[in-house]
């Protein structure tokens, strides 16, 4: 268990204090924090928070939302950006996850949208390099190209990552969006020393009316763990696994029970690859 993070998405509703309260409760030793009710309960509280309560923090999500042209909007979103980055260091923990973000709005330009990815992570990649924080680009799958992120595979968020310092910028392995990839254990082994995140969660079926809403706890639905698991490990990661699950049914669900069962699952599906 030494190495289990349960991420907050699982457990959407919860304050930062109720989340530390799970996640205590359960014996889980770390979490993975979400930027939103960081904000809400105040960046110092939620730092002190963790602290006291002996837990560490695995990741923080997220940023990112890089697609738009210049002007404006983009600086802003550059912004923000950096801000995210201070408040990753400040929590102490080593990454934060970026979401690249889809086309924008009237846009078919997937070219140059991942181009603007590119540029946007070279801009911030010495702000991250100063902090210590690992900017880990995290994939998602096709079915959200257009609306969350022009980076749909492995391979392109790798592609991405090694222009640059691997201090700062790596990739997130997470299950639900890149199991289905036919490359997805070569690409896992050339990620080896890029590896900022391994989350994991199942792919439930039939997809939900919203699709974001459609993946369950290890074991309840269709990926091998085992192979993805032990390819992460080979490739030379040891940090923390974080179960991220956005499921509305678990969502509902008391947030003790939730921790309790990702815990339970991890140690089935996934401790026995390490």
């Amino acid at each position: 268990m030494s190495r289990f993070s349960l991420n907050q998405a699982s457990i959407k509703y919860a304050t930062v204090p109720e989340a530390i309260a799970a996640t205590v409760g359960s014996g889980i030793p770390a979490i993975g924090l979400w930027r939103e009710p960081v904000g809400e309960f105040g960046l110092e509280a939620s730092a002190a928070a963790v602290r006291d309560a002996g837990l560490r923090v695995s990741s923080l999500c997220r940023a990112g939302f890089f697609t738009v042209p210049e002007g404006p909007a983009r600086r802003a979103s550059l912004d923000d950006n950096r801000r995210a980055i201070e408040e990753t260091a400040a929590l102490g923990a080593p990454t934060l996850v970026l979401v690249a973000g889809g086309l924008p709005e009237g846009s078919r330009d997937l070219v140059g949208a991942r181009e603007r990815v590119r540029d946007a992570i070279g801009e911030l990649e010495p702000h991250a390099l100063a902090a210590g924080v690992s900017l880990a680009i995290e994939a998602l799958h096709p079915m959200y190209v257009t609306d969350r992120a022009v980076v749909s595979t492995l391979g392109q968020a790798l592609d991405l990552a090694e222009q640059f310092d691997a201090r700062a910028v790596g990739v997130v392995v997470d299950t639900f969006h890149v199991f289905w990839d036919p490359a997805v254990l070569p690409t896992i082994a050339r990620a080896a020393g890029r590896i900022a995140s391994y989350q994991v969660c199942d792919w439930n079926m039939p997809i939900a009316a919203d699709p974001l809403l459609s993946r369950g706890y290890p074991g309840d639905g269709f990926i091998d763990f085992e192979s993805i698991t032990r390819a992460v490990v080979d490739a030379g990661y040891e940090g923390d696994i974080e179960c991220e699950i956005f499921n509305q049914e678990i969502w509902d669900t008391d947030y003790a029970t939730v921790a309790a069962t990702t815990m339970a699952r991890y140690r089935e599906r996934i401790e026995p690859h390490l």
